[in-house]
């Protein structure tokens, strides 16, 4: 039997009806679960969500990649080749506040569980379509995945070292981004629900969000007209902001202002800078950005990244390690904020995930539930939820809309 959602956080009362895979659409109803929603995660009998093979590494029959983005969910397994799978999925969503679903746009609608179909019996539904491109337009008909849209979005071309290739950022940013506005957007829309009583549609795509998530870069270039380039570590408008190599290990230093740049000079023991016309000032810094960085750069090898650790955050100048994910995971403020947390698994023991990062003061959110094992759930739904009884769910086993007891 799975844990009750608590009644004190934020979306308590709220069902999530799941029918995205992959990454956005997962990452986005695990806030909502985290947020204390009940999130039902609709899967394909046999092979479930495709991240559950996107692997090595695994844990218990698990890939971590599918562990990162589906804890506080259930899983059912529904065949929606089959009739009765359909019409499954129909009455959890008339039970549902909120669908989020990432088909390519238009099949949902030919399995008759698009929006309009559902509101019909459910007025009150917010139901969320993410898609690669969106559900109009020229390219709406074309798959994607991240690192497509990251190319398409203009994210790979300013990524990578200077006069070298576009690269892609190491984890599927534009995916977790797109997971993260359309959180935000089906809180909205709930918000918006209670003032009116009427549910809404929300079309997310990942192509919208990347161009958002360019900020200053694309404002670059509609205001002014400045094509992007890649800066590796380094900052177009800012020096010195980038990292260096440490004699041990790298850093990244952020000078990001005047004052800054005086306690920066003032703690690595070189007032001379301040002096220095070429050094003035940050646009003067940026000009000659090709005689100061080789500088910074001799001074810093000379000691180790904590040794300079010490004296820069002393002198309250940004700065951090470039670290590692053994680094990462057993840092101490990293720890201190809850940033791993730990949750009974069925196949595994105690897993351990990434913790939830926004920390509210009345409705924290917890941790419940471990990702679930495919269709762990699905006869505890139809019993509980859609009031199906033994011999009932029995007989969609063996018409093949849910798998086979195991």
């Amino acid at each position: 039997m799975s844990q009750a959602p608590r009644a004190d956080l934020a979306l308590s009362g709220i069902r999530v009806l799941d029918l995205s895979r992959i990454l956005a659409g997962p990452f986005c109803t695990m806030i909502l679960g985290d947020q204390g929603a009940d999130v039902i995660k609709v899967e394909r009998p046999g092979t479930g969500d495709d991240t559950r093979s996107w692997g090595p590494p695994f844990a218990g029959g698990e890939s971590a990649y599918y562990l990162c983005c589906n804890r506080n969910k259930r899983s059912i397994c529904v065949d929606l080749t089959k009739p009765a799978g359909v019409e499954i999925v129909r009455e959890l969503a008339r039970r549902s506040d909120v669908v989020v679903e990432n088909f390519t746009p238009g099949l949902i609608g030919r399995m008759g569980l698009d929006y309009e179909t559902l509101r019909e019996t459910n007025p009150r539904l917010v139901y969320c379509s993410i898609s690669a491109y969106g559900q109009d337009g020229p390219y709406r008909s074309r798959p994607g995945y991240d690192m497509v849209l990251s190319a398409v979005g203009g994210l790979m071309w300013i990524t990578g070292e200077r006069g070298g290739p576009p690269c892609k950022v190491g984890v599927a940013i534009t995916d977790v981004l797109t997971g993260v506005y359309a959180a935000g957007a089906i809180a909205t829309a709930l918000l918006y629900r209670e003032r009116t009583g009427r549910g809404q549609y929300l079309d997310a795509s990942l192509l919208d969000v990347q161009v958002s998530a360019l900020a200053n870069i694309g404002s670059n270039w509609l205001v002014a007209g400045r094509e992007a380039s890649r800066w590796g570590t380094a900052h177009e408008s800012i020096v010195p902001y980038q990292v260096f190599a440490a004699k041990d290990r790298p850093i990244a230093v952020a000078v990001a202002n005047q004052k800054l740049w005086v306690s920066f000079c003032r703690a690595v023991d070189r007032p001379e800078w301040l002096d220095d016309p070429r050094f003035a000032s940050n646009p003067k810094r940026v000009e000659n950005r090709g005689v100061l960085l080789p500088l910074v750069a001799e001074l810093i090898a000379e000691k180790t990244c904590d040794e300079w650790m010490e004296v820069l955050v002393q002198a309250a100048v940004p700065c951090g390690p470039v670290n590692n994910m053994e680094r990462l995971f057993s840092d101490p403020q990293v720890l201190h904020r809850g940033m791993v947390a730990e949750v009974p698994h069925p196949t595994i023991g105690a897993l351990r995930l990434a913790g939830i990062p926004i920390k509210y003061s009345d409705t924290p959110g917890q941790v419940r539930l471990p990702p679930p094992l495919l269709g762990q759930h699905t006869g505890e739904i139809l019993g509980e939820l859609l009031g199906r009884s033994a011999a009932q769910i029995e007989a969609l086993r063996q018409e093949g809309a849910i798998p086979l007891a195991r």
